[in-house]
């Protein structure tokens, strides 16, 4: 997938080689090369110089890529339609919480809120896991300009709740960012996919056997498949998945969670077609798939194996309790009735054209309609 980028600045470049000397060090450190999850961590999280650790703008127009909640409010009014019956449970002595991860810049908090009064469904507590002060401080302004009223049912957390809560946990386009190990089927076995450099400086694949931990995931996930697949096969694994699954929910005593990211399920993750894997990186609203160029400055991504999901969710105590995609969940969270409203209440001829325009791009199947899937998770 070649893609045409745009040229950094040179801020952005000198940010961007601190990054690489950040990673250059570890590599070395390692032994000259490294597992592409640590890379793909430190590129994304290193503190104060990945991608999601720096201070600059990710999200919407002057960003990357722009998310569901960022394209208007339609997405959120569906949101809190499915919410709401979880939420109205509560009481205001034993009300239930809203829990958000990665909240980006709070848009969908925002809507989520105002479309939540309107249901008579609010909830105690809209609370935000965000660590980075320069994304809170964003979610504040979002939060004052379009909720203010709301303001003191919010609050910030810079880990999952520590005590037993109640209620629902959100998480929109959050586990395509956990770091994933890249892997390599070849005729000669299964190798691990590491990042090395030249002597140049710049990034380059390397592989190696794998290692028994890898090689035990990955028979798992692809079980009698394994066999059948091309060869050369290059693909990813979240091995986080079930750890970082069990971590966001172990403290939810009852309620659900709820997972909206673009992903494969019914056994299609590992499809014989998809030989190249689903690494994506995003960089000023290209898509392209080189992880390797541009560290700090773009973001990377794998597509979600949602079987993968259902199976860590029975690990740590909850079912799934529904799963469709993204265009399902919507028209069946009242998505005909949510247009209606907010095409008669619309301002001008060109506000009805972008809501129009809204709801394609969140529907359709070559856009978010079936490359997003919804998956509720429950404890009971």
């Amino acid at each position: 997938m070649h893609v045409e980028l745009p040229e950094p600045t040179p801020d952005e470049r000198a940010h961007s080689e601190r990054v690489a000397e950040r990673i250059r060090t570890e590599i070395d450190r390692a032994g000259g090369a490294l597992d592409f999850a640590r890379y793909m961590e430190l590129a994304l999280y290193a503190p104060g110089l990945g991608y999601y650790s720096a201070g600059t703008t990710k999200f919407g127009a002057a960003g990357d890529f722009v998310t569901a909640p960022e394209l208007g409010s339609v997405f959120a009014r569906c949101l809190a339609r499915a919410l709401a019956p979880e939420l109205r449970n509560g009481n205001a002595d034993s009300g239930r919480d809203l829990v958000e991860l990665g909240p980006g810049t709070a848009a969908l908090a925002a809507e989520l809120l105002l479309e939540l009064e309107r249901l008579d469904a609010l909830p105690a507590r809209y609370r935000l896991l965000e660590r980075s002060a320069d994304l809170r401080a964003r979610q504040r302004d979002t939060l004052a300009a379009r909720c203010a009223h709301l303001a003191d049912r919010v609050d910030w957390l810079d880990a999952p709740p520590d005590t037993p809560w109640r209620g629902a946990l959100i998480a929109n386009e959050v586990i395509d960012a956990l770091p994933v190990r890249a892997f390599a089927l070849r005729d000669e076995g299964l190798s691990a996919r590491a990042v090395a450099f030249d002597e140049d400086g710049r990034f380059v694949w390397r592989e190696a056997a794998a290692d028994a931990a890898l090689q035990a995931a990955v028979e798992r996930a692809l079980g009698e498949r394994l066999a059948d697949l091309p060869r050369p096969y290059l693909s990813e694994i979240c091995v986080l998945l079930d750890p970082w699954l069990d971590e966001v929910t172990r403290t939810l005593e009852n309620g659900s969670a709820w997972f909206i990211d673009y992903g494969y399920a019914h056994g299609d993750y590992y499809d014989p077609s998809r030989h190249a894997g689903t690494l994506r990186c995003h960089y000023r609203h290209r898509a392209h798939n080189d992880p390797l160029i541009l560290p700090g400055l773009q973001d990377i991504t794998a597509w979600v194996d949602f079987d993968a999901l259902a199976r860590a969710s029975a690990k740590a105590g909850l079912r799934v309790a529904e799963h469709a995609t993204q265009a399902q969940f919507l028209i069946a969270n009242g998505l005909d009735e949510v247009f209606a409203q907010a095409y008669e209440n619309a301002a001008d001829e060109a506000s009805r054209y972008a809501l129009a325009q809204q709801v394609k791009r969140l529907t359709l199947p070559s856009e978010m309609g079936e490359k997003f899937r919804v998956m509720r998770l429950e404890k009971r």
